[in-house]
Order: structure tokens, then sequence, then C-alpha cells
């Protein structure tokens, strides 16, 4: 890789490196982890700046009455390198110091991750959870990303060309780029024109409430303006202040991490002014991470997939007889589900016609393997995480949720599933990279045309697709259709599939393979990067 190519540091409020690291909570972190695996990888001249959590996020168990509940440990890490650097944020009027550790353990380029737990700081909780607490902390925390970490990177000499914003938390480090250029002389506007052109930003979420927005009162009071008047803050971020309109407006160029997402980012923020363009780049993963090379090795060389699906269908029965006790069938279908249980994803949705579900798993046809967290502050995921365990008590043989999802959770079931369930109400996916690390495994994707799944799609050769693309304001038609759709598709495509055509299912498993390996690796994902945002 020619080093003439532009540095780029990317800053992100969570990275899933490892499930030793725990500093994620979910996708975001996950993709975070996988970009700087790729940069290790094939050589890009990239660093990552994040924050060291002291309990990460919710380690959420499920009690003995079948409700989760958040339990928070201290981790700690005896891999990660001291720098030797600190730099201070001011925050509510206070310096708080923060020290900069490095990780470079598990194969990625180098991540520094900002840490306030220290005997100096009358607030050194502030890096404590990850997605914790309230609006006041979340600011600090951000605070601590986006300021502190582009003074992290003064501190250790470390020149960037682009500073990529992975989400909307990092905002902070905009406005801190902007103090900078303003203490040299700039005027605001200047400042303003001459950051836009080193700043990229990614987007996420097509859902409004997942935007961040703070009161500006909030953040003038808690230091966050960096120096900047009202009328500023207000022009850059609203008000409130809505840290993704932040984030389009700093930025010289944005992303949607699908093309489907594309659409509805554009559409969504369609009404903000002088907001940098919105393009496609559809997320990937790192496949030595994710995959299992004897799958794509058999794909490629006509070697026997059946029998190395088996060993990993195998690997995950047992994982699942250890941790919860029950004891599935290595000839039945297995479809797994694990990811967030967040409302719109409609994690239990499979079950919501009892007439058409109940004989499938008395029977045995099929057998259901969940897991997912649902974010400590929302009642409404618990209430779907309880629900699902409701279901595991109803059919003990068929019906399995594994608590406490992390990345050996979502590795086993990528790899060990027969089929991968994905049942959002479209268009609200914005990619969905557990989907991608399923289908390079040769595990089936069952799913709504939503997130990267259009891309790749080629009904009844490499997977299924139910719905038809179909979207509806009203939550209810939308949910019966997919519901009608979900279940003709399983019951008609399938199920049938699965027990009466096995040729036809290994040659599915090949085409699922061979069709996404290259497609959706996160080579192709850091050449679009360089090619379309940081060149």
């Amino acid at each position: 890789m020619s080093n003439n190519l532009p540095k780029v540091a990317y800053f992100c409020m969570e990275y899933g490196l490892d499930t030793s690291l725990r500093t994620y909570a979910g996708g975001l972190g996950i993709l975070a982890g996988d970009y700087l695996k790729g940069a290790k990888d094939h050589n890009y001249p990239i660093v990552g700046i994040g924050i060291k959590w002291k309990q990460g996020y919710t380690d959420q168990m499920i009690d003995e009455d079948g409700r989760p509940y958040d339990t928070y440990h201290n981790y700690e890490y005896d891999f990660l390198k001291d720098t030797g650097v600190k730099v201070t944020v001011k925050i509510r009027q206070r310096d708080v110091v923060c020290k900069v550790w490095e990780v470079d353990k598990f194969g990625n380029a180098p991540l520094y991750l900002l840490d306030t737990d220290l005997p100096e700081n009358e607030d050194s909780w502030i890096t404590g959870q990850l997605y914790g607490w309230f609006g006041e902390e979340r600011i600090a925390q951000e605070m601590v990303l986006g300021i502190g970490g582009i003074k992290a990177l003064r501190a250790l000499g470390i020149d960037i060309d682009v500073y990529h914003f992975n989400e909307g938390h990092a905002v902070f480090a905009g406005l801190e780029l902007l103090r900078e250029k303003m203490d040299k002389g700039m005027s605001f506007e200047e400042a303003l024109k001459a950051t836009r052109e080193e700043i990229v930003f990614t987007t996420h979420t097509p859902v409004i409430q997942g935007n961040e927005s703070h009161y500006l009162d909030r953040l003038m009071y808690m230091g966050a303006n960096n120096g900047l008047t009202i009328e500023q803050m207000v022009q850059i971020g609203g008000s409130p202040f809505n840290m993704t309109v932040a984030a389009l407006k700093l930025s010289r160029i944005s992303n949607a991490v699908a093309q489907l997402h594309c659409k509805t980012a554009n559409k969504m923020w369609e009404h903000v002014d002088n907001r940098s363009e919105i393009i496609g780049i559809t997320n990937a993963i790192h496949l030595p991470t994710w995959v299992d090379e004897r799958m794509i090795d058999a794909a490629e060389n006509d070697g026997d997939l059946w029998e190395t699906h088996m060993d990993n269908k195998k690997k995950l029965i047992e994982f699942v007889k250890e941790r919860t006790g029950a004891e599935l069938d290595s000839d039945k279908l297995l479809i797994g589900f694990s990811r967030r249980a967040a409302p719109y994803k409609r994690s239990n949705f499979i079950f919501s016609d009892e007439s058409v579900i109940d004989p499938l798993l008395k029977e045995g046809k099929i057998q259901l393997v969940f897991s997912g967290k649902a974010h400590p502050l929302d009642d409404t995921g618990k209430k779907i995480v309880e629900n699902i365990v409701k279901m595991t008590k109803k059919y003990p043989n068929s019906v399995v949720f594994l608590e406490n999802y992390d990345m050996t959770i979502g590795k086993m079931l990528t790899r060990g599933s027969d089929i991968w369930l994905n049942n959002p109400r479209r268009p609200k996916e914005a990619s969905g990279t557990s989907g991608m690390k399923a289908a390079m495994n040769g595990v089936l994707n069952f799913s709504i045309l939503d997130g990267w799944w259009p891309e790749a799609c080629e009904h009844g050769v490499n997977g299924w697709q139910f719905g038809d693309g179909f979207e509806s304001e009203n939550v209810q038609e939308q949910d019966a259709h997919d519901l009608k759709a979900l279940y003709k598709v399983l019951l008609e495509e399938v199920i049938p599939t699965y027990y009466d055509n096995r040729d036809k299912w290994v040659e599915m498993m090949k085409n699922s393979i061979l069709s996404t390996k290259d497609k959706f690796a996160v080579k192709r994902m850091l050449e679009e990067y360089y090619n379309e945002m940081y060149m």
C-alpha cells in the first residue's frame, strides 16, 4: 500500500475487537473493530480513537422469573499499552485528565482509548459505562471522545489528513478542530470552511429517535460548545443541537451503510441546509474474525460443505447445552436470530400466529435460537426479551435464549445455524452485518429486503426474501403483510428444501458463500472509503 494515501483518524464510541475487551455494545462497535482489523491487514494509514470503558456495556442476565436485568463489572485489561500521554478536557468548568492507552493485540491498526479513571479526577467515572446513565454524562463522554481525541492525536504526534466520525457521537471533535483554527486567528466562517474539508461522516440510524440531540443550555453549561457562541452552535446543529445534523454540516461528504439506507438517509435529512452529500458505502465484515475458512475453501474447491457445516452446527448445539441445558437436535432445522432487542427489529415476530408456529415447534420441525440485549433504559426492548424467554419455557426442546449476547455468541450462531432470520420493519435496518457473517459461513439468509440484503439476495438461489420490499406508515398493516409472507416462504420453500432436497440446500449454501465473500469483505469497503470519501 503506498504511503502517500491520506492518513485517517477514525472516531467511534465503541469498538468490538474481541469478547475479552468490553468496549462494544453492538453492530456499530463490531463494524469499527472489523474496520481497524481490515486497515491492518491491507496496510492502510488509519488509527482509531475511542474510550476505555471501565464497565463497558451492560452484562444482561435473565432472572428466575424470566426477566432481563442489568449488571456491571469493573474490567481490567493487562494487555493495554501505556502511551505515557495524558490530555486535559474542560468539562463542567473543571479540568478532566484523560490517560491514553493503545490497543494492538487483536490484529488491528493502532487504537487509542481515552480513560478518565484516574485518582486526580473528581469525575473519574465519565468513562465508566458505555451508553449508560443520562444526558449530562453522555455529553461528558462525547467531549472526552471528541475534544480529548483530537488533543490525544496532537500529543501523540500523529499527523492526520482526514477525520472520520463513525456516528454522531464524535461531533465535538469537529468543534475542537474549529477551536484550533480560530485560536490561530481564523474567523468562525473561515474555520468552518477549512474544517469541513477535513471531516467525513458515517450515519447509521434510520430511526429518528436513535439520532441524539441535546439542549443547548446543557451543552453550554457542560462546556461542549468549546468556546463557540450559542448562535454558532445553532448554525452547526440546530436547537436542540442534533449530533447527526451537526456531523452532516461539519463534513465534506457522508455515507450511509447500505444502498437502501442511502435512499432512506437522504430522505430523512433532506430538510437540512448546507449538509454534505450522503452516498452509499455498504458495510462489510472482517472474514478472518467471523468466517470459518473451511467453508470458503469447500465452496471454492468443491469440498464437503455439508460435513463442515454439520461440524459447526454440532459445536453450536454443544455450546447451547453448556449455556442453557437445552438439548437441540442436529438433524432438525435450526434458525438463528441474534440482534439488539429494539422494537423495530421485531425479535419475537415469528411467534405472532400461534396456530402456525405451535405445530412446527411441537413436532420439532424447527428449532429457534435467540440472543440479544435490550438497552438498559429500554423497557419495551426488555419486554421483547421476556416474551422470548417465556417461549423457551413453553417449548423447552425447540426454543432457546442465550443471555448476555456478545461476540462469542454471535460467532457461534452465524457459523452453526442453518438459517439466519431477519425481520425488521423495512426500511429501518441500516445494514445488518450479522447476515453477511452467516452468508459467508453457508448459513442461508431468510430475510426482509432491508439493509444489505437487497444487494445480495437471489431468492431461492443463495437465500430467501419475504415481504417483497413492502413498506407502510401503518405498523399493523406492515406487520400483517410481513408475517403472512414470512410463514408462506418458511412453510412452502425453506422447510421443504431442508428436509426433502438436501442437494439444493447445499447448492444454495455454496452460492451464498461465493456470492458474498468478496462483495461484503472489509477490503472492498476500505477501498470505497478511500476512493469515494478520503481521497
